[in-house]
């Protein structure tokens, strides 16, 4: 059993200033109120009241990217995973279109709306590329991982925001949100929508929130949804809570025309 940490006092110099007490067991208090109550002074700083967020897989690749990898890849092992990535690398260009055509709307509408996502690669840089590229604030919530995570180049500097703590950053996810796009991912896309619908389905959050699931082909081979409500595991209006979409036109207009009539 490893030994606790000791913390040396600083002569002259307030505890809270002390690293190395605030990264400390004794210190995760602090660091938790920190990441609860941080993000809300910035994000009233920069004027944002309301999010779209886009859920996704990391690892996701536009089809372009994985040519240009191919042609200079020696590695047997790493061309077979660009090989199964190529299904899913359409949506990495779905998703930036997608955050630049919401941008645009949100633009127009006067009302604090930023394009939100977990701040890492693929998916996410996508959707933040979409609203970087038409001048819409772009949120990054990033988490400490020992891979794959780090922050995509089209975040806003004054909103990439770094997390400890996959409990607090999934707060601000829904915090402020008023619609949701999920893309194809593993696990952790996977953990992120079921926690949404769940609050949507016991009402705890998101008063029938617009929440589009983009790519049929690929959710309906991953869960079968059909499944869950005939055996009763979830109700059949359940299956209403959110919209299977396929092109970016349609998650575009489910998504804003759901928000325009709750903005009347």
């Amino acid at each position: 059993m490893a030994s606790k940490k000791v913390i040396k006092a600083t002569p002259g110099k307030m505890i809270y200033h002390n690293l190395e007490f605030i990264d400390s067991d004794v210190g995760r208090p602090i660091r938790i109120i920190a990441e609860f109550m941080g993000p809300s002074q910035i994000f009233a700083q920069e004027g944002v009241k309301n999010t779209i967020v886009f859920f996704g897989s990391a690892r996701t690749l536009p089809m372009s990217e994985i040519v240009k990898r191919r042609k200079k890849c020696k590695s047997a092992k790493e061309l077979e995973r660009l090989k199964r990535l190529e299904s899913v690398a359409e949506y990495y260009d779905a998703a930036h279109q997608l955050g630049a055509k919401l941008g645009r709307w949100a633009n127009k509408q006067h009302k604090g709306f930023a394009i939100m996502t977990g701040g890492g690669p693929g998916i996410m840089e996508a959707g933040n590329r979409g609203a970087n590229d038409v001048g819409t604030s772009s949120i990054g919530l990033n988490i400490k991982l020992p891979f794959e995570q780090h922050p995509n180049p089209y975040i806003d500097d004054e909103l990439n925001l770094q997390f400890r703590y996959f409990f607090i950053r999934k707060y601000w996810f829904m915090k402020m949100a008023r619609a949701l796009v999920v893309f194809p991912g593993g696990f952790g896309t996977l953990d992120e929508m079921f926690e949404l619908l769940t609050l949507i389905q016991t009402k705890k959050y998101g008063d029938r929130m617009p929440v589009v699931v983009y790519g049929s082909k690929y959710w309906n081979k991953v869960i079968n949804w059909k499944h869950l409500a005939d055996t009763g595991m979830i109700d059949k209006d359940d299956l209403k809570l959110f919209h299977f979409c396929d092109t970016v036109d349609d998650a575009y207009n489910v998504i804003t025309t759901a928000l325009e009539k709750t903005m009347e």
